[in-house]
């Protein structure tokens, strides 16, 4: 895509695991690499990057005559949303068809300046917006989320076989929500269970990328459009999505722009 790099799909087989929090953390921490780096709210039913990064409510995007929008700015990210388009009550009540052309104009008509990376925070489950995407553009990986929990993990492995159906390389797995840590007395405890992500990494021959606690001061950050690795930058939840902010930027080729080649069989 002109404009961009490398395009990396954040995704689940579920939702509820973490997954925009962990977009919205994970190209912030590849901004403090110094990377250029914009983020795509895909989920068109249910848009949270918004929120998440501080966005004014009623803040629209600039337009290039008819056919273009300028991305907003937010903590040094490029974004784009259909929440930047549209009052922030109102349901997108709308068919698959409608969808996916909301979709491609969000992803077609941004004028994204110059990244090296664009995280595009996707929707949960298998269906039209993935596919989609796996087919129009070039994804150079995905990051997988999940909790430890043995029904997060089923959909997770949906997850990985679409992109590996449709040869977007898994880059590796996040493990949310792994530890219940008390902000007060510091006990932990694996409230949704133990190894759950490496054990499908290791299934997949992909790497464990990192595990995020679950934590109140993550909710928290991301509730006040302030994430974590700028409220927090020396904390050890920053301190993990630098890690794996590393990792990923270390999985990419030098070549801009490269991608996977898309194929599909009846």
């Amino acid at each position: 895509m002109e404009g961009v790099k490398h395009m990396i799909a954040v995704a689940s087989g579920k939702g509820g695991v973490g997954k925009s929090t962990v977009t919205a953390n994970l190209a912030l921490a590849l901004s403090a690499e110094g990377y250029r780096v914009g983020v795509l709210d895909a989920d068109i039913y249910g848009p949270s990057q918004a929120q998440m990064l501080g966005v004014k409510e009623g803040e629209r995007p600039q337009t290039e005559g008819d056919q273009a929008f300028y991305p907003l700015k937010a903590h040094g990210l490029q974004a784009m949303s259909i929440a930047f388009l549209i009052d922030h009550k109102e349901p997108m009540v709308w068919r698959g068809p409608m969808v996916v052309g909301a979709f491609q104009q969000l992803l077609n008509q941004t004028l994204w300046d110059n990244l090296d990376f664009l995280l595009i925070d996707m929707p949960p489950g298998t269906g039209d917006i993935q596919l989609t995407l796996s087919q129009k553009v070039p994804v150079s990986g995905a990051v997988i989320v999940t909790t430890p929990q043995d029904i997060a993990l089923l959909d997770a492995r949906k997850g990985i076989e679409m992109f590996r159906k449709v040869n977007v390389p898994v880059l590796g797995v996040v493990e949310n929500m792994s530890l219940y840590h008390c902000e007060n007395c510091g006990h932990e405890a694996p409230i949704f269970g133990e190894g759950g992500g490496e054990r499908i990494a290791e299934e997949y021959d992909t790497q464990m990328l990192g595990r995020l606690p679950l934590s109140l001061s993550i909710r928290e950050f991301a509730d006040s459009g302030r994430p974590s690795v700028i409220a927090e930058p020396d904390s050890s939840v920053s301190q993990t999505f630098a890690r794996i902010a590393r990792q990923v930027a270390d999985s990419m080729d030098q070549a801009p722009g490269e991608g996977p080649s898309i194929s599909f069989s009846e």
